[in-house]
């Protein structure tokens, strides 16, 4: 087991989140659910936590009311090895109501800030020469393009 695990707080769609970024990434499943009980904040028969692994990643998702809102001050940063994956991950998180950012930055339907990049981000953006046009490209993007980053 990992030591450190996100845990979200969501309003009342813990396991319907979970369902969704279990849908999109390889190497995920929900792990556990527990519902809430009689005399509890929620209804009884609701998951209250749902414990679900992404890319063999542990998460906890909470339905805890909404009292709490996800910021973009925490992202979870999806590295993808081509403009394939960055299509296929940009695309679903984007999908039914999510919003895209700037730089590669979006907000999923629940509200969640995701980071689709590159792998190859830090090598370009670190190169002395290269680096300044790269981050200049970066500044102009939504979904961000490998090809444009690379020929910068």
């Amino acid at each position: 087991m990992q030591g450190i695990s996100p845990f979200l707080w969501f309003n009342n769609q813990a396991e319907e989140a979970a369902k969704f970024y279990t849908s999109i990434f390889k190497n995920s499943k929900i792990k556990q659910v527990t519902y809430y009980g009689e005399g509890a904040p929620m209804p009884k028969g609701k998951a209250m936590v749902v414990v679900f692994e992404l890319d063999g990643k542990e998460f906890l998702g909470l339905n805890g009311g909404p009292m709490f809102k996800f910021t973009e001050a925490v992202s979870f940063v999806v590295t993808c090895d081509n403009q394939e994956e960055i299509d296929y991950y940009w695309s679903k998180l984007t999908s039914d109501g999510g919003q895209e950012g700037q730089c590669g930055w979006l907000k999923d339907k629940y509200g969640l800030s995701w980071q689709v990049v590159p792998a190859a981000i830090g090598r370009l953006m670190s190169d002395p020469q290269k680096g300044p046009r790269v981050m200049a490209e970066v500044m102009k993007m939504k979904k961000l393009d490998l090809k444009r980053m690379e020929e910068a």
